[in-house]
């Protein structure tokens, strides 16, 4: 490596042949330390890297790429005094070399808050919102890299994400995301997940439900939803995902704007979406119901649409899919029997009762308690619901859990509320909104 780097700096003949052997080298992560620790070497590759020949140019900006990938940090801040030449290039050049300049810095971000940190005044943010107009999705997917790699840091909620807010880039941010079905998915789903840190940041959900992201983001559902037969684009799941978890953490921030989202079309996408990626991917399966739960935990509408459209068999077969998907459909059935006797006499009636009493077996507690809540909504608001209760043997399922330290209380008020008339029980309310999924 010494002997290419000193034919470097001589300048000879086949500097090009020793760029490429030196790339090579440079995959190995003992060579790069060694590398950056030899007197010149980062200034010579910056003096190649920023030579008039082209050729050049772009091997050089390889071996920088490689450098890229260490995750020592001290071979990040070596790397230090080329990233304003980075952004510099961002703006022309070749596809091909814009595009290496983007993962080039995006690796640097990862690893370096000295990185991060002189990226900023050197004007990062600007420069993005600039190449997010490129037209090619390869320029596209990398900005998304870079950002997304931002947005994750430390100190993003502080210094990034206003920056960010401040520009140009949420707006073409979710252009883009929106257009995933039409354009780049791989774009579409770096924008997605970009979109998401931001909506963990609690001060910046409302700059984007001023965009106007929940319809957007709606009807981007409403699509997905009709584009998920078996020859759909691979890799959709991996948009859905990011997709869905943006429109809950708004929702779950966001007080009051359940309105913009209000839309029967939106529950039959969710259950479509449900049932398409059930078996496949099974992740998809909590990141609905995890909607599903914030749409339906302050807004009557969802609540009577999930009844009226007859959606509730689907969603009570979800049921034993895992701990985590069995917590948020029992949460959702609360969130509709805290609405009051009608929903209450409606679940009673679908039946639930017998896909309840399986669910009180379990020896998840969180699943159990959970089950146990929607019984003492039942039972207060429809007391039909706790006679027919008892008739199918619940007493005996609850009778398990007097011994369940957590489960003990809940169990043996809700045998004394079978007993006695509405309104004797003072349980605590169910939840309802989840906080932010990050």
């Amino acid at each position: 490596v010494l002997e290419l780097l000193r034919g470097l700096q001589r300048g000879s003949d086949d500097r090009k042949s020793s760029l490429s052997r030196l790339r090579l080298a440079l995959q190995n992560k003992e060579t790069q330390q060694k590398f950056v620790r030899l007197d010149g070497s980062i200034r010579t590759l910056i003096g190649l890297f920023t030579s008039s020949l082209a050729d050049m140019q772009m091997e050089a900006a390889r071996c920088l790429h490689e450098l890229s990938h260490s995750s020592d940090s001290a071979v990040a801040e070596a790397c230090l005094p080329v990233t304003s030449y980075l952004l510099t290039y961002l703006s022309g050049h070749s596809v091909e070399f814009t595009e290496l300049c983007l993962y080039t810095l995006g690796n640097l971000v990862v690893e370096s808050e000295a990185v991060r940190k002189q990226l900023l005044p050197q004007g990062i943010i600007p420069v993005l919102a600039s190449c997010i107009q490129s037209p090619h999705e390869a320029v596209l997917e990398g900005l998304g890299y870079v950002l997304s790699q931002l947005l994750q840091a430390k100190e993003a909620p502080t210094e990034i994400i206003p920056l960010v807010l401040d520009s140009t880039l949420p707006q073409h941010m979710l252009r883009l995301v929106c257009s995933g079905l039409k354009a780049a998915v791989g774009a579409a789903v770096e924008f997605a997940w970009c979109l998401h840190y931001i909506v963990c940041s609690p001060a910046a959900t409302s700059a984007l439900v001023a965009l106007g992201a929940l319809p957007a983001l709606t009807m981007l559902l409403m699509d997905l939803a009709l584009e998920l037969p078996p020859d759909a684009p691979e890799g959709l799941e991996l948009l859905v995902c990011p997709v869905l978890r943006c429109l809950g953490n708004l929702l779950a921030e966001e007080t009051g704007c359940e309105a913009q989202v209000r839309d029967e079309r939106l529950l039959v996408a969710l259950f479509l979406i449900l049932q398409r990626f059930l078996q496949q991917h099974p992740f998809i399966v909590q990141e609905c119901l995890w909607l599903l739960n914030n749409l339906t935990a302050d807004e009557p509408f969802f609540c009577s649409a999930l009844l009226s459209l007859d959606l509730l068999p689907a969603l009570l077969q979800l049921l034993p899919c895992s701990q985590l998907a069995g917590v948020l459909v029992l949460t959702v059935l609360c969130n509709i029997a805290a609405k009051g006797p009608a929903y209450c006499q409606q679940l009673h009636q679908q039946p639930a009762l017998p896909l309840l009493l399986p669910a009180l077996a379990l020896p998840d507690p969180g699943v159990v308690g959970q089950c146990l809540e929607l019984l003492h909504l039942l039972f207060l608001h429809w007391p039909e619901a706790a006679a027919d209760f008892v008739r199918q043997g619940g007493h005996r399922a609850l009778e398990q859990h007097q011994s369940t330290p957590e489960l003990q209380e809940r169990a043996r008020a809700l045998l004394d509320m079978v007993g006695q008339p509405v309104g004797a029980s003072t349980l605590s309310p169910c939840l309802t909104t989840l906080s932010t999924f990050s």
